[in-house]
């Protein structure tokens, strides 16, 4: 039954820069970041954005007034309103689930050209209130004279004005109640992790991005540009010169004070948009499309929420099988370093991946990990990592908050 189904191309693809957050809100909105990547992209196609049968976007908190982001994405990037739209979320993979619905509608014949790819910006996530506010204000306004109303005032307690911050919350599981942080723990306790070896991952992770951006190795992306005149034009979270003995003085985050994960060895907190266009074969001849590779398969799996970083392991392992391959059959990796903790735990795990083909230009300690884009970002540099070095197939991989994982095989063209 696979046979009969349609290949899947990458034609092209490009990628804001990934910027840290800083402290206060993005100018830009997760729209704002998406159509940065997404316009440049159509823009230098042969075919029209019109032609696109449809676009696809990953995104985990989009703004309150960018509902259905995707839609929005496509009206903003040119595609015309007869372009339908729509918009995925599955956690810190939705870039990943994105491109994979992309590549399911190709297969089966339902569209041949899509935009496809994720955006997020964490720097935007809300502050709430707590419920008691909002029944304070709800009691309020149905109150109609004065005296009530000032009946209604003397039930205001300071409390109902304490913020609670939504990206906490977003990063936290309700089912096990533990932070994602929290499960990097659990994984360095499990697999006897020690927080040297994890700062080394990290310290390698920031050198290797820093030395790609020397190199210009990252040329999926392009610069950005926001309503105050700045421009960005590489990943601002890279820290060249970074050492173990410097990340060796932060503390804890997680489990004060007997921890081992810290701001050091996470991945950070980041805006940013990437975007691919995927294609049939049938388009790719038509407009005499340049063709960076092409999806393979795809595969998911779920474990343990508490141990959620594992993810990677288990979805590997299901891709491999499925399409009878082993380790040594991939030739570069790209694993989401969610934590330099998932990841060593992951290797473990795992085994026979070698240093020098995993996350070879640095990952997300270093570049930063906005949830609804790095999927398509790994997707994206994997491709690219490919083609530089004459490989054919690459996994990309990403763990994924509430216990499940998520891979992509590829392979260049």
């Amino acid at each position: 039954m696979k046979n009969k189904l349609k290949d899947v191309y990458v034609v092209d693809g490009l990628r804001t820069p990934f910027t840290k957050a800083m402290g206060k809100p993005n100018p830009l909105s997760a729209a704002d970041l998406a159509v940065a990547a997404a316009g440049p992209l159509l823009a230098r196609q042969p075919f029209k954005p019109s032609e696109i049968n449809e676009v696809i976007a990953g995104c985990v908190a989009p703004g309150a007034d960018e509902v259905n982001i995707a839609r929005i994405i496509a009206l903003r990037s040119g595609c015309g309103i007869e372009v339908p739209a729509f918009t995925v979320q599955r956690n810190c993979a939705s870039g990943l689930q994105a491109l994979e619905s992309a590549a399911l509608n190709i297969r089966s014949g339902k569209s041949e050209l899509v935009l496809a790819g994720g955006t997020e910006c964490m720097s935007r996530a809300p502050l709430l209130y707590p419920n008691e506010m909002a029944i304070f204000l709800a009691q309020l306004r149905s109150r109609k004279g004065l005296i009530d109303q000032l009946k209604s005032l003397l039930q205001f307690r300071p409390y109902f004005l304490k913020p609670i911050f939504s990206l906490l919350k977003g990063l936290s599981d309700p089912i096990v109640n533990l932070s994602m942080g929290q499960t990097a723990e659990n994984l360095v306790y499990e697999f006897g992790i020690t927080r040297e070896a994890m700062d080394a991952f990290s310290v390698q992770s920031h050198n290797r991005a820093s030395a790609a951006q020397k190199e210009g190795l990252f040329e999926e992306i392009t610069p950005l540009f926001d309503w105050q005149g700045g421009m960005i034009e590489s990943d601002n979270g890279v820290r060249e010169g970074s050492t173990v003995e410097k990340l060796a003085t932060l503390k804890p985050v997680f489990d004060k004070p007997f921890g081992s994960v810290t701001a050091g060895n996470s991945s950070q907190v980041t805006d940013g948009a990437a975007f691919l266009i995927l294609a049939s074969e049938s388009s790719v001849k038509k407009y005499d499309l340049p063709v960076l590779g092409k999806i393979i398969d795809t595969a998911w799996a779920a474990l343990d929420p508490a141990i959620m970083g594992l993810g990677p392991v288990y979805a590997i392992q299901k891709l491999l099988q499925e399409q009878d391959l082993s380790l040594s059959d991939i030739d570069y990796w790209e694993m989401n370093e969610a934590f330099a903790a998932q990841m060593l735990a992951c290797l473990k795990s795992l085994g026979s991946i070698p240093p020098d083909k995993l996350n070879v230009d640095g990952g997300a300690i270093a570049i930063g990990h906005p949830v609804g884009a790095t999927g398509a970002r790994l997707v994206l540099h994997l491709l690219h990592v490919l083609k530089r070095n004459g490989a054919k197939r690459g996994i990309a991989s990403l763990c994924i908050g509430g216990g499940q994982g998520g891979a992509m095989l590829v392979e260049a063209f």
